[in-house]
């Protein structure tokens, strides 16, 4: 475990979300918003769930949510959202590969922009799905390898600048390959979410059924 590196993370999140304003904004992203309201409410994991913006939003469609998040800050501007929004919602807060949950404990994971370290991303792939119960869903959007470039053309966009920390469509396919796949691409969007997520970038998007 690369100690400094994880303090380092966690440090830039609690120093992001310690701004006033909702970083990302207070609405889901369009992405997530559209799949979660394709399935039954049940219970609903939520990592690098950060403000709470997707896991409120859940919660207010009745999905029983739990969200992880390395930051404390994170944690309380996503309790506030949450009585903004009337709905209440687990959450915990550290590393989410220390973090631990009973086997095929919830019906849907859902990973928006859940950057990992390089080294550790396919592992807790693989972690996380043995949490997800059979026929269970996986939300996911992220950057793609791709991404880099719209990031190095206008760092408003965001995203992670470590190559390795980027996302492909074959990368997905293989740590989530016991999944029937209901969508896998690699797209040009446009962003704008809050102020850390605005322009055009590059994401890989999968939504996947556990067999």
């Amino acid at each position: 475990m690369n100690t400094s590196w994880d303090n380092e993370y966690k440090n830039m999140w609690d120093e992001r979300y310690k701004e006033n304003e909702f970083v990302y904004g207070k609405e889901p992203n369009l992405f997530f918003k559209e799949w979660v309201q394709k399935f039954e409410p049940g219970t609903l994991l939520m990592p690098a769930d950060g403000e709470g913006r997707n896991g409120v939003f859940a919660a207010k469609l009745g999905w029983k949510v739990t969200s992880t998040d390395l930051s404390e800050e994170g944690k309380s501007k996503a309790f506030a959202l949450a009585k903004e929004k009337n709905v209440s919602l687990e959450y915990r807060v550290g590393d989410i590969e220390q973090l631990h949950f009973e086997a095929a404990s919830f019906d849907a994971i859902g990973l928006i922009y859940a950057h990992f370290a390089a080294e550790k991303k396919s592992f807790l792939h693989k972690k996380l799905n043995e949490y997800v119960k059979p026929g269970g869903i996986i939300i996911f959007e992220a950057f793609s390898k791709l991404h880099l470039v719209y990031n190095e053309r206008d760092p408003k966009v965001g995203g992670p600048k470590d190559f390795n920390m980027l996302f492909s469509t074959a990368e997905i396919a293989a740590d989530f390959e016991n999944y029937e796949i209901l969508l896998l691409e690699e797209k040009e969007i446009t962003l704008e979410e809050g102020k850390y997520h605005i322009g055009k970038g590059s994401v890989i998007r999968f939504v996947g059924r556990k067999k």
